[in-house]
């Protein structure tokens, strides 16, 4: 029997001034909003990709184009036949997804024939067909770095914003077009794996140890530390914080502005990103420094260079080894279906091609649109150069075409910024679900993307979670490690992270990435098998666990864990307060 967590809670007024002709869009089949009564029915999810909250813009962008068009979109496209997409609704600034499944019999057999047609088509084309789409984006993303937004009169803001938004929705249909089917062939493979015997918690291997340009850039910070290292910089790093390195590199001088030159060189070709999933709140490293700072900060102060080198050496050494242990139990038909299908899967590899387009895509998508935000917020008066994220679209749009941005908006956008405060304070509070809970769930992009598998369903429905000491998920990354654990909300508290700690987390996303250097192992709320954490965690060596449902509720800040990721398996070895008194 299904378990109904109320979302009555949560159907009250949205952001100050919100009002349902915001977000009416007719070209989708169920649009993003606040939660209602009749979503009472339906099973929703916490999307950890938004920790932090989401601004009035930034929920509408994402709410609208990415998951209700996109995935909408996406799925009609090249159908997954018992879905199709995503919706989402809103529980203060918290965005919580759902699936919206297809129950008619004859719907999905037609959707199954039209995925069987268009599937092998797609695959033989798929590399193209994804490089012609990142080349689209990138002309786009081109023009709006060749243009100089203060010669742009207040006239044409209004045409920029609908440019720059229409950016992002091509984005998400590129982003979902690709990602659908691609997600439908490893799942097709793993499925034939488990059929012949194979383990299924070495399938994620088969494709490991492929390079991407997340990678890329992690080994620039790495390369920026060594550098740092060998100019005695050491000392700038380990007495300030991200925030305040380079005011103290600045004033020193000498090999130090040597290095800041290099720094602002990289921030040229990878600066361009931002710390979360397409959200228009957040800066760019260009614009805050903070953040790549802080990474660095944590590769100067570490004992150990990581080796980037020997690391995918091992990956590519575990994968073989994978590869060869499963097919020598194999027959030789089985092993034909094998080759087919991993062949399939290595020319078209889900696991490479989820990191590398959140370099393309995820990270970077919402710059331009901010950046005309910001612009349009100078030119009207705005107090802060942030103020106008805190408009919905059509708000938006009615001040770039001449709308009075003083008064009544600007004392609006003050209470939105109360009241983004108010429920970001609440995030470790929200509930993981709402509304009508399965036993399973069957969509595959919940299960192998957000890890909502029938365990970690039960976790986060157990009374008596925060009290738990053995926590179960999926075994992401092999090996163990014990450390201290880190709780963090978001990767703002990356700093927090110290050489050899475990990272406990809702889930990563690239952002996330340059911690995997320095950490023992991993821990996540949410995540499957096909999660950032789980793909980053093998090919970083880093035992990871994911889906676990309640590791962010169950383990406190400064426990002593065990994080077996062969098993997926967490432990809670000491508690926090223990230790404390044992060092007292």
């Amino acid at each position: 029997m299904a378990t109904v967590v109320p979302v009555e809670p949560y159907t009250g007024e949205w952001y100050p001034g919100f009002k349902p002709e915001f977000i009416a869009s007719p070209y989708i089949i169920d649009g993003t909003g606040p939660f209602t009564k009749e979503d009472q029915d339906k099973f929703w999810f916490l999307d950890f990709h938004w920790s932090r909250g989401l601004t009035p813009l930034a929920a509408f962008a994402w709410g609208q184009d990415g998951y209700c068009w996109g995935t909408q979109h996406a799925a009609e496209a090249l159908p997954l036949p018992p879905g199709r997409g995503i919706t989402s609704r809103f529980a203060g600034t918290h965005l919580y997804g759902s699936a919206i499944p297809e129950s008619d019999p004859r719907e999905i057999g037609a959707r199954a024939q039209r995925l069987g047609t268009n599937l092998p088509r797609f695959l033989q084309s798929y590399k193209a067909t994804w490089e012609a789409g990142r080349d689209e984006l990138e002309a786009t993303w081109n023009y709006f770095q060749g243009l100089d937004l203060t010669a742009v009169p207040t006239s044409g803001f209004a045409d920029l914003l609908t440019q720059a938004r229409r950016y992002h929705q091509r984005s998400m249909e590129i982003h979902f077009g690709v990602m659908y089917p691609l997600l439908v062939n490893f799942l097709g493979f793993y499925g034939a794996c488990a059929e012949m015997g194979i383990n299924t918690a070495d399938i994620g291997k088969f494709l490991q140890g492929e390079d991407t340009k997340i990678m890329e850039t992690d080994r620039g910070l790495a390369e920026l530390a060594r550098k740092a290292k060998a100019a005695g910089l050491r000392q700038a790093f380990e007495e300030n914080s991200g925030n305040d390195i380079r005011t103290a590199l600045s004033a020193q001088g000498g090999s130090a502005s040597q290095w800041l030159t290099d720094f602002d060189d990289f921030l040229q070709v990878y600066g361009h990103r931002q710390e979360a999933t397409c959200d228009v709140g957040v800066p760019s490293w260009i614009e805050d420094n903070t953040i790549p700072l802080d990474m660095i900060k944590s590769f100067v102060l570490k004992d150990t260079d990581h080796d980037f080198e020997a690391a995918a050496r091992n990956a590519m050494a575990e994968r073989e080894a994978a590869v060869d242990t499963a097919r020598s139990g194999l027959t030789k038909e089985e092993q034909a279906v094998f080759d087919a299908g991993l062949q399939s899967n290595l020319e078209a590899n889900f696991p490479w091609w989820q990191d590398d387009h959140n370099y393309y895509i995820d990270l970077k998508v919402m710059i331009p649109l901010r950046r005309v935000s910001q612009e349009l917020a100078n030119r009207v008066g705005a107090d802060n150069k942030d103020d106008l994220l805190y408009l919905f679209w059509p708000e938006l749009l009615d001040v770039a075409n001449g709308a009075t941005y003083q008064g009544g908006v600007k004392s609006l956008v003050g209470d939105r910024r109360q009241y983004f405060d108010h429920w970001g304070a609440l995030r470790g509070s929200m509930p993981k679900v709402l509304g009508t809970v399965p036993e399973t769930v069957e969509d595959p992009v919940l299960i192998e993307i957000f890890g909502l598998n029938p365990s970690s369903i039960r976790a986060v429905q157990n009374p008596h979670a925060a009290e738990e000491t053995v926590l179960t998920g999926v075994a992401a990354a092999k090996g163990t490690a014990t450390g201290i654990a880190r709780v963090l909300q978001s990767s703002d508290d990356m700093h927090r992270l110290e050489p050899g700690s475990i990272l406990v987390c809702e889930s990563t996303s690239p952002s996330w990435t340059p911690a995997f250097g320095k950490i023992a192992g991993a821990a996540c709320d949410g995540g499957g098998m096909l999660s950032h954490a789980a793909i980053v965690g093998r090919e970083y060596g880093v035992p990871t666990v994911t889906a676990i449902g309640i590791a962010t509720l169950a383990i406190q800040d400064g426990d002593e864990i065990e994080v077996d990721g062969t098993n997926g398996r967490v432990t809670i070895l000491k508690r926090a307060a223990d230790l404390a008194a044992a060092n007292a």
